[in-house]
């Protein structure tokens, strides 16, 4: 279970410099954030941030957000970061929100994403629940309003149940699968290339198949 109170952690957060303070300001101009105005891609439900951290080390020509709404997450995020600083390796190309993504319209702008990554969502297991989910057709209308034109999302979770879930919800949707697995880590094309997030690792090991999709608009 997240933990959802640490002491201190706003304040560790509050002082970084890799996160955005009042993102709401910046909606059509988030690029300022980076050094350099290039593609940008947000995962929605960061974690601990191996993944968007990774990502950002290997693809200098890309700037990278990731969006995290519990304080005590995110903290662990800002700590990974800090200590890589203290051995001399930054990340221009890489900024982090503390923020909840159900808002994600009051940040960025249309057309001010080219890629958007779901990685392990909570599956928010009640029917009531449903719209909570961030493949849900209500978060796809969200991402359909600030995704570039040519813009993709990527999902990845080992529930089954929540994937085809998301595969159902494409049908209300302005998007389509471009790539479907399920079975990531046996699917030479679609897993090359992959990095793994810290619940990818875990739920793998314990011999999980992981599912993923692409998605383009229609």
């Amino acid at each position: 279970m997240r933990l959802r109170n640490i002491p201190g952690a706003d304040e560790v957060i509050e002082r970084s410099g890799y996160v955005i303070k009042n993102p709401e300001s910046y909606k059509g101009s988030m690029q300022k954030n980076f050094a350099k105005s290039q593609p940008l891609c947000v995962e929605i439900g960061m974690g601990k941030g191996k993944f968007i951290i990774e990502q950002a080390r290997r693809n200098p020509d890309k700037n990278y957000i990731g969006i995290e709404m519990y304080s005590s997450v995110l903290l662990r995020a800002v700590q990974k970061l800090a200590a890589m600083e203290q051995v001399g390796e930054s990340l221009p190309n890489l900024r982090l929100i503390l923020f909840d993504a159900k808002r994600i319209t009051e940040i960025f702008d249309t057309d001010e994403i080219s890629l958007i990554y779901l990685n392990f969502s909570d599956p928010w297991p009640k029917d009531r629940h449903a719209k909570r989910r961030l493949p849900s057709k209500e978060f796809l209308r969200r991402y359909d309003q600030i995704l570039r034109q040519d813009g993709r999302i990527e999902f990845k979770t080992d529930n089954r149940g929540l994937f085809d879930f998301a595969l159902e919800q494409l049908n209300e949707s302005p998007f389509q699968a471009l790539c479907v697995t399920y079975d990531l880590h046996a699917d030479e094309k679609m897993n090359q290339g992959n990095i793994m997030t810290e619940y990818e690792e875990k739920f793998s090991s314990m011999g999980n198949p992981i599912c993923k999709y692409i998605l383009a608009r229609r």
